[in-house]
């Protein structure tokens, strides 16, 4: 195994069309190699392509062209030994509703062929906070609790990589918080770990590493740091006390008016400080009522990416 866990060339899949749809082209000849032991961020919108190229890598989808290697064996040469590799906590709680997480393991952990003396069911389920649910029927299970049992499931076979599709869409603070421990205790001990997200925070806090998927695409890979630099705008929203009569005007800030009454205020945090936006706002004569700020988000992100690309 070399220094990369997972290698990824000109990767494409094209789903087939039907009478009424053309064929769909959901990888466009992706390039991605995944440093092993990193935490590694897999950004995207909605059908851009992240849960294809995750469901490639688990064995569940047949790619149309391309070579993956994980972990050093080839998708085509190895499959089993590939996919051995592997783990992957879906999106979607696809749980049986009558067996006990317990048995669930043992179930998951027979699939994958690991001997009853190896495994490590009850070890699995203190990890993921379920050891006193461990003869609970899933249907008796809370959002959250399944969604630990779904992370429980992907490390029955003790993987050399994880991957985590959108671990924590629609989950409490609580949780997420107890998942992102569970990351990076794993990752301590070795564990590639794969993130898809939505989520800026969420990758900015656990990714060494990002790679922005759009249109089946990879527009851009980098560090976080790096990355997150090029994401820098801010907008900072003034309530006035009264309607100013002019907008601030400095260099670095562009001022907007919006329907509401409030004042938009877009600047770079890298080049233009908070309170150098606060001066020009007091310096216009503006009183301020109350303040906000927005980040971008990733759509803003995306096109950014996009023109610069």
């Amino acid at each position: 195994m070399g220094a990369s866990a997972i290698e990824i060339r000109g990767l494409r899949k094209t789903y087939a069309g039907s009478a009424k749809s053309p064929p769909k082209e959901a990888l466009k000849g992706v390039d991605l190699d995944i440093p092993a032991g990193s935490v590694f961020g897999l950004l995207g919108p909605n059908g851009a392509g992240k849960s294809t190229l995750i469901n490639i890598l688990a064995g569940l989808v047949i790619k149309s062209a391309g070579h993956v290697t994980i972990w050093g064996f080839d998708q085509d040469v190895n499959p089993r030994q590939s996919r051995a590799a592997i783990g992957v906590m879906p999106q979607e709680l696809n749980l049986d509703p009558f067996f006990t997480p317990r048995a669930a393991l043992e179930v998951q952990a027979g699939l994958y062929g690991v001997p009853k003396s190896q495994r490590r069911s009850d070890e699995i389920l203190r990890l993921v906070g379920l050891e006193d649910k461990a003869e609970a029927y899933a249907r008796a299970l809370s959002g959250g609790m399944r969604r630990r049992l779904l992370l429980a499931k992907a490390l029955v076979h003790s993987p050399h990589v994880l991957v985590l599709d959108e671990p924590t869409a629609g989950v409490d603070i609580e949780l997420r918080q107890m998942l992102w421990e569970n990351i990076r205790k794993l990752n301590r001990e070795g564990m590639t770990i794969i993130l898809t997200t939505h989520y800026l925070e969420e990758a900015e806090e656990m990714c060494d590493e990002i790679a922005i998927i759009n249109h089946g695409a990879v527009v851009a890979r980098d560090s976080t740091a790096n990355l997150l630099a090029r994401m820098d705008a801010r907008t900072m929203i003034v309530v006035p006390e009264a309607a100013p009569k002019a907008l601030p005007e400095m260099e670095g800030i562009r001022a907007d008016r919006r329907g509401d009454g409030t004042i938009a205020l877009t600047y770079h945090a890298g080049q233009t400080r908070a309170e150098d936006v606060l001066d020009a706002v007091r310096a216009a004569g503006i009183g301020i009522r109350d303040l906000r700020t927005e980040q971008a988000d990733l759509e803003d992100v995306f096109l950014k990416l996009t023109q610069s690309a």
